[in-house]
């Protein structure tokens, strides 16, 4: 790594002497203050430059160098005016125009900036510049793999000496640690570190391109969460209702967790045993949200806390697991917003604006996707965001939508909380459009009552002279004879089951004549449910629809009659082994015959009694 760094200044002492033109080398810098901060995931950079023509040429341009490793990583770049007691501002209250430049003789891997002044800066004078440039995956977790007991490393690359193509007289810089805790740091003349603040300088006389290479090595356990891909819809109701609905695909981007997990000393010690994992992250959401929610694909996640006040509402988010450094999570949070708080008028359009970026502290999003859902029917759309981002439009479709809602998609890559900016989306409405849906509604009861009144009073039966109708007739009554043979058969069986409990009886009593007396009644019994058979079965065998079913109709009937006879059969030997007083075995060898043929008899009827109820 320093064989690098040492290749880089190297590079850098052999071009400086080409400057970069003229009206560039009559720039000066008097003072540069830097201040960088390390408190975060997010690198923030804030440096002021006092600027001085010390040349005849009015200069309309400052140009800002930054290294190739600083550029890969560079989200958001602003730079403004500082006038009066260090209150940043410029006449148009907005941010200098900023963009790449590609003038001669720069020395390789630096990408050069132009700041466009709001008036040209004439010989002899001066002016203050605020630049703050901001960060998004420099710094770099060292080591790279740890435990769940260790902390987090993190080393940061820069520069003691601030690069620029102009002469710099004077220059300082700050560095702000999260904590006072430093591996190491590159010590340096004039280097100090005073609690969480590592200092050096001041710095004089520098020539252009100077470059001394500086390496921090220091404690970061703050929240590395990091969206790989985020996507927010708003969609606008004209009813009142501005909702919100914003899918996160999070992971930790910290040092990779290696090792085994244990629930147990992470509950037991979390800022020891976890203390590189984050556990919750905090959304500030606009006031006067409403019906929040936050799920994943589970459901509903208990584990968050709302308050809020007249001018903020906070979400505290607690995902189901603690967050380890590669682990991943997936959830939606969901609000309501007051519609009058965020879509106004202007010029005979309607216009919404509300804020961009994601409302949780911190987060950096590697792809943001911004959907604004419009009402149907909206027209002449535009977007205008302070910032660069690719746009297109897409259709929606919802409930009761005939053409589909207008889609306004936004889409920005390496997005950081400085791109939490307000953006507006201009559009024309026709105010009769809200009457649509009701009107569909309304349309659709009336029809269906209209028809609900038809269908009751219209006649929608079949003639009863037609032929299918007949068939149905037909089918319905030999239907209802099944089920009466059905019957009269389970009743049968019911009562065979009063013979077998006789028995059961007799074998615990001895009682014989009380068995011949139930035997005597269950005779008289099958008697009489055997005339009833006989109506319904004449019936069946003269009906040509009960073609198909007759034949198992009449075997359960000859299988019903066999079974009385072995079971009149059991019964008598039964009662007469205990007339002649024989032992329980000699009865049992009697009756195994009879139990066999029962017990086959039981299952076919059983079989063919399911086949009728399948009628």
């Amino acid at each position: 790594m320093m064989t690098r760094l040492n290749l880089f200044l190297f590079t850098f002492t052999i071009l400086s002497s080409h400057l970069l033109s003229a009206s560039a080398s009559d720039l000066i810098l008097t003072k540069v203050d830097r201040r960088i901060d390390l408190s975060s995931q997010i690198v923030r950079t804030t440096t002021t430059l006092k600027v001085e023509n010390t040349g005849s040429d009015i200069v309309s341009e400052i140009l800002l160098s930054f290294p190739e490793n600083h550029v890969n990583h560079l989200a958001h770049l602003t730079a403004t005016l500082n006038e009066g007691r260090g209150k940043a501002k410029t006449s148009s209250g907005v941010g200098l125009p900023v963009e790449v430049v590609h003038p001669k003789g720069v020395p390789p891997k630096l990408t050069i900036y132009s700041v466009t002044l709001p008036k040209g800066l004439g010989k002899g004078d001066s002016l203050t510049l605020d630049v703050l440039a901001v960060f998004s995956h420099i710094l770099k977790p060292f080591p790279e793999k740890i435990t769940q007991a260790d902390i987090q490393l993190l080393l940061f690359q820069e520069s003691a000496y601030y690069i620029s193509p102009y002469a710099v007289k004077v220059q300082s810089l700050t560095v702000k640690l999260p904590d006072a805790r430093v591996e190491s740091y590159t010590k340096l003349e004039d280097t100090k570190l005073q609690g969480s603040e590592l200092k050096y300088g001041a710095y004089e006389n520098l020539p252009p391109f100077s470059y001394l290479p500086i390496v921090i090595h220091f404690e970061n356990n703050q929240p590395f969460a990091v969206a790989k891909e985020l996507v927010r819809e708003i969609e606008i109701s004209h009813w009142g209702n501005v909702q919100i609905t914003e899918h996160y695909n999070l992971v930790h981007g910290g040092a990779q967790s290696k090792g085994e997990f244990s629930r147990l000393d992470y509950q037991a010690r979390p800022y020891v045993r976890g203390a590189s994992a984050f556990r919750r992250l905090v959304a500030k959401l606009p006031p006067r949200a409403h019906s929040v929610y936050y799920r994943d694909e589970i459901g509903n996640i208990s584990t968050s806390s709302l308050w809020g006040d007249s001018k903020k509402t906070e979400l505290v988010i607690e995902p189901r697991y603690p967050i380890f450094g590669g682990w991943k999570t997936a959830f939606t949070i969901g609000y309501g917003l007051p519609l009058k708080d965020f879509l106004f008028g202007l010029d005979g359009k309607r216009f919404l604006n509300i804020s961009f970026g994601s409302p949780i502290n911190e987060l950096v999003i590697d792809t943001l996707i911004v959907k604004v859902v419009l009402p149907e029917g909206s027209k002449d759309i535009s977007a205008s965001v302070p910032f660069p981002v690719k746009q297109r439009q897409e259709t929606k479709f919802s409930h009761l939508d005939i053409a589909g809602r207008p889609v306004v998609v936004l889409e920005k890559n390496d997005a950081v909380p400085e791109h939490n900016e307000h953006f507006q989306v201009y559009y024309k409405f026709n105010c009769l459009s809200m009457l649509r849906e009701p009107l569909m509604l309304i349309s659709g009861f009336f029809f269906l009552f209209v028809a609900s009144i038809v269908y009751m009073h219209a006649d929608l039966s079949i003639s009863k002279s037609s032929a299918s109708y007949l068939a149905k007739i037909q089918w319905e009554e030999v239907q209802a004879t099944v089920r009466q043979v059905h019957n009269i058969i389970s009743r049968c069986l019911t009562t065979h089951d009063k013979l077998e409990a006789s028995l059961h009886d007799l074998s615990r009593t001895g009682d014989v004549q009380a068995c011949k007396a139930t035997r005597k009644s269950v005779d008289s019994s099958l008697k009489e449910l055997t005339k009833e058979l006989k109506s319904p079965v004449a019936f069946l065998q003269s009906s040509p629809q009960a073609a198909q079913i007759l034949p198992k109709v009449e075997e359960v009937i000859v299988k019903e009659r066999d079974l009385q006879e072995k079971l009149m059969a059991k019964h008598s030997t039964v009662v007469d082994c205990y007339e002649k007083k024989l032992g329980g075995r000699e009865i049992e060898n009697r009756v195994a015959l009879h139990h066999q043929k029962i017990a086959a008899l039981r299952l076919e009827i059983d079989d063919i009694m399911d086949l009728i109820d399948e009628i």
